[in-house]
Order: structure tokens, then C-alpha cells, then sequence
């Protein structure tokens, strides 16, 4: 998993198993401790990935976690 899009207005999304980014944000408004959590991992392992919107383009890419930092995210 990984967000992506501008800082302080990421999207979460996953990559798939073609290396395709999707994104999750229809079911995951951010990736906390909640996204984490056994139940709402079940709930996404049971998402089919192709169902997910793409991303396109060269997108900025970020940590999966809220409140980690690097240089993508912090730049």
C-alpha cells in the first residue's frame, strides 16, 4: 500500500499484482492504525483490485502509514 497525490490531500491505494497503482480511497479514507486493523484488512482482501480506478500518470508516492516522513512526502 501507498498514498499519493499532494501533501496533506493524499489518496491511500495499493499495487497490484501486475505492478498496476489503484486507488483505494473509496474504501480507505487514510491508511492509521484503523486501516490496519484484522477486520478492515479482511475487507480489503476480499476487494477485487481490477474493480479499483488506476492510477495514471508519474504520481508523487508516499509511506502507508499516517505520520512517517520522508523525502517524498516531506518534499
Amino acid at each position: 500500500m501507498f498514498v499519493t497525490g499532494a501533501i496533506g490531500h493524499e489518496k491511500p491505494g495499493l499495487i497490484d499484482k501486475s505492478g498496476q497503482l489503484r486507488d483505494l480511497s473509496s474504501y480507505v479514507k487514510d491508511l492509521n492504525g484503523d486501516a490496519y486493523s484484522p477486520a478492515a484488512l479482511k475487507k480489503l482482501a476480499a476487494l477485487d483490485p481490477d474493480s479499483l480506478p488506476t492510477v495514471t500518470g508519474k504520481p508523487r508516492l508516499g509511506p502507508p502509514v499516517t505520520g512517517i516522513s520522508n523525502s517524498s512526502r516531506s518534499a
